[in-house]
């Protein structure tokens, strides 16, 4: 069942909304229940869902929760709870953070990045936007150090496509990982992602060569042959422009707001109180 907090609730009641037919999913007593007051309730919970991906069950769940809320908050003005000091006290709360939050949105949607600031951005920043350094390997894992060093042996004296092809061979006949069948193809892989006398090992190879011993790790004993490398490099501009345009925004819109509540302090006439 999702929750919606107290805070979210009566804020569904002060905004109020006005919707088109195709969008009131339930009336109760008159007053419609709309798309927006679930999408509302399922954001307090899972702020990247909306009431339209949720399944049938939860959609009735919701819509279930509305309907008692409407029916609960109509109560509780006949009881004269709306008339209350306290009330009247969170009303006034919930306005001030309303009118702060649409302001704060209002400054967000104001501030422009170009794509000259984004792109100066980037070039002077390029190390923060780098791309690991890639190895791409395979390897003949079997359980002793004997079967290991004999694979190494059976291949000493290849090179090039010969190597790689008598390698291939050999990992599907003899290997007992799980690469086996794919001729102990590991794909890419950065740094730290292998255990580390593996990493240790295939790192000190270059492209084209294999290990002369055998590598032990906690799975067994491990011949490795290096197929390629790819130093690290910066990621594209074109990938990454629009995080770094969000970025420089929200930076902006951060100095911005700071600016603001500077100049209105030095402004306004602020009493500190006495107590700790």
């Amino acid at each position: 069942m999702v929750k919606i907090a107290k805070k979210t609730f009566l804020l569904l009641a002060v905004w109020g909304v006005s919707a088109i037919a195709s969008d009131i999913l339930v009336s109760v007593n008159g007053r419609d229940i709309t798309k927006e007051d679930a999408d509302a309730m399922v954001r307090a919970t899972a702020p990247n869902m909306t009431y339209d991906k949720l399944s049938p069950q939860q959609q009735a769940m919701i819509k279930k929760a509305l309907v008692e809320k409407v029916l609960l908050a109509d109560l509780a003005k006949k009881e004269g709870l709306d008339k209350t000091p306290e009330f009247k006290r969170n009303v006034e709360k919930i306005k001030r953070e309303l009118l702060v939050n649409m302001w704060m949105r209002k400054q967000l949607e104001n501030t422009i990045v170009s794509e000259s600031e984004a792109k100066a951005f980037y070039e002077k920043n390029k190390a923060r936007f780098m791309q690991p350094a890639k190895v791409h390997a395979r390897h003949i894992l079997v359980k002793s150090e004997k079967e290991a060093q004999a694979i190494i042996d059976a291949l000493k004296g290849l090179k090039g496509e010969a190597l790689k092809k008598k390698f291939i061979e050999l990992a599907k006949k003899k290997s007992v990982g799980p690469s086996a069948s794919k001729g102990g193809d590991l794909g890419e892989f950065t740094k730290g992602q292998m255990v580390p006398e593996f990493s240790k090992a295939v790192w000190a190879l270059k492209p084209g060569e294999m290990t002369t011993k055998p590598v032990k790790t906690q799975f067994g004993y491990h011949v490795i042959y290096l197929e390629g490398k790819k130093e690290a490099q910066p990621v594209a501009y074109d990938q990454i422009k629009d995080r770094i345009i969000a970025m420089l925004k929200q930076q902006q819109f951060t100095q911005k707001v700071a600016d603001i509540t500077k100049e209105l302090r030095a402004k306004a006439n602020i009493v500190e109180n006495g107590g700790k």
